[in-house]
């Protein structure tokens, strides 16, 4: 007998489904159900053919079957997320600026603005002083050789007033909920071991001064309207060959954070996050050697990633040594002209999955916007990377970062939790429930055929088909 009404609750269910498919072509895939309001899914294939596109059919409920199945286990939860986003470097700001001011604001909003229209990104990372892909190598505090200035009475924002604070500020009035962080690619000249933009230490005669460039920084921003959420303090440390750069071994940067720039956050009344490290997953070391300084350790919040080297496994390495500091994912870049199938599945895989299952709280990619011949940079800046977004005049493309994080920007919002799922073979995936309280699942097809297979949450099964390569994401509405 329960079978019997097993199998006329799903023979019921199938037939309001395609009932409501055939009726409302032009609507939110609905699945009636009694756990269920709606179960959506947004679908982007490798051949471009689909991009980050609505769909209304290819997901149904499942009678039981043998196909692999993608369990969302609620009951437990990992990390809150701060966001998805992106880098508004100098460069970026100076394209967005340039544009019409209807464009401009057409394109902030679709970029930015939390609603059913547009992508929601929620986390902006910004450069604290020039960073490789600005037009020219500027700190705020550039002397004359030979001058100092210890109590940063020359500090200005001027450089950054051109077009980065009021692209941020047009950003702010589209979200005033984004967090921002802040990077610093060198200090000032004047403050290092051999008086250039590019390469060598700062100076430990210096540690009071820079650890003031900071709070300046913080304070004259928040002068000028925006928040500074956190600071890293000190964009890949362990590349000093870019152009501007800075050498900073975990041991100095240990002592930096414990001798002044943590003092100097307290001192001035800065709630500023200090997050450390903020280069590749191949040094895990790195970060585990500053927190393993207690008094290094009760300054920082967390640490910062790249994956220019190392798998983005090892981030999880300081969670085990540190499970009490956050883990953030800053910086990723696409190179230019893109190979859009093979950055899709690369970058979804390793970022919006691995990193999140890897408990950072954020997962950012590298550079919104650049022209299309990847300008401005520094000389000896980045002359590859990608913008999520081209630039020319009014002109926009979107390119692969801008859809691999569409993928999770617009539905896992900040204040999202990740919860369990498993991950059948070929099947990679990321699940969180939403602050609205609505799941949500990203998968990726990274086998070599196409795929079907069930999602199951609280008993309901439903079921998936994606081609090789492809990704969606499916938002399930109790």
């Amino acid at each position: 007998m329960k079978s019997l009404i097993f199998s006329a609750i799903i023979l019921l269910q199938t037939l309001l489904l395609t009932t409501d498919l055939v009726a409302n072509k032009n609507k939110q895939t609905t699945l009636s159900s009694s756990n269920f309001k709606n179960v959506v899914f947004y679908l982007t294939k490798p051949d471009k053919s689909l991009l980050f596109q609505k769909q209304e059919t290819g997901i149904s409920v499942a009678t039981d079957n043998s196909l692999p199945t993608i369990e969302i286990m609620p009951e437990k939860t990992f990390q809150e997320m701060d966001g998805f986003g992106f880098t508004l470097t100098g460069g970026s700001a100076f394209h967005i600026h340039n544009m019409s001011a209807t464009t401009r604001h057409n394109l902030l909003t679709e970029l930015f603005a939390f609603d059913k229209e547009n992508i929601g990104i929620s986390y902006l990372r910004i450069s604290l002083g020039a960073s490789d892909l600005d037009a020219e190598v500027f700190s705020y505090n550039d002397l004359p050789e030979g001058e100092t200035d210890l109590k940063m009475e020359r500090f200005s924002l001027a450089p950054d007033k051109k077009f980065l604070i009021p692209v941020l500020k047009e950003i702010l009035a589209i979200n005033p909920e984004i967090k921002i962080l802040a990077s610093p690619w060198s200090p000032p000249p004047w403050m290092k071991t051999n008086n250039s933009s590019k390469g060598g230490s700062l100076n430990p005669e210096y540690y009071n001064a820079y650890a003031k460039y900071f709070v300046k920084y913080v304070q004259e921003m928040q002068t000028e309207g925006i928040t500074i959420d956190a600071i890293t303090v000190q964009n890949e440390p362990l590349h000093p060959g870019n152009n501007p750069s800075l050498l900073m071994p975990a041991t100095e940067q240990a002592d930096f954070i414990k001798r002044s720039l943590g003092p100097a956050f307290k001192a001035a009344g800065v709630k500023t996050k200090i997050i450390i490290y903020d280069h590749n997953a191949d040094e895990p070391e790195y970060p585990i050697t500053v927190l393993s300084d207690p008094e290094a350790k009760k300054y920082t919040d967390g640490s910062a990633f790249h994956l220019y080297g190392g798998v983005i496994e090892n981030v999880s390495k300081v969670h085990e040594a540190h499970p009490d500091k956050n883990l953030y994912f800053t910086e990723q870049w696409i190179g230019a002209p893109g190979n859009f199938g093979g950055d899709l599945q690369w970058h979804v895989k390793n970022l919006i999955i691995g990193a999140s299952r890897n408990w950072c709280k954020t997962v950012l990619e590298w550079n919104l916007a650049a022209d299309p011949k990847q300008k401005p940079h520094t000389p000896g800046g980045c002359t590859q990377c990608l913008g999520a977004v081209t630039i020319d005049g009014d002109l926009v493309t979107r390119n692969p970062a801008y859809y691999i994080v569409a993928h999770a920007s617009k539905f896992a919002r900040p204040g999202s939790v990740r919860v369990e799922t498993n991950i059948p073979t070929g099947l990679p995936n990321v699940a969180f429930k939403a602050p609205d309280g609505t799941f949500v699942i990203v998968v990726l097809n990274d086998s070599d055929s196409a795929k079907n297979f069930n999602i199951k949450l609280g008993g309901k099964n439903f079921k998936g088909s994606l081609e090789k390569g492809s990704v969606i994401t499916c938002i399930l509405d109790k």
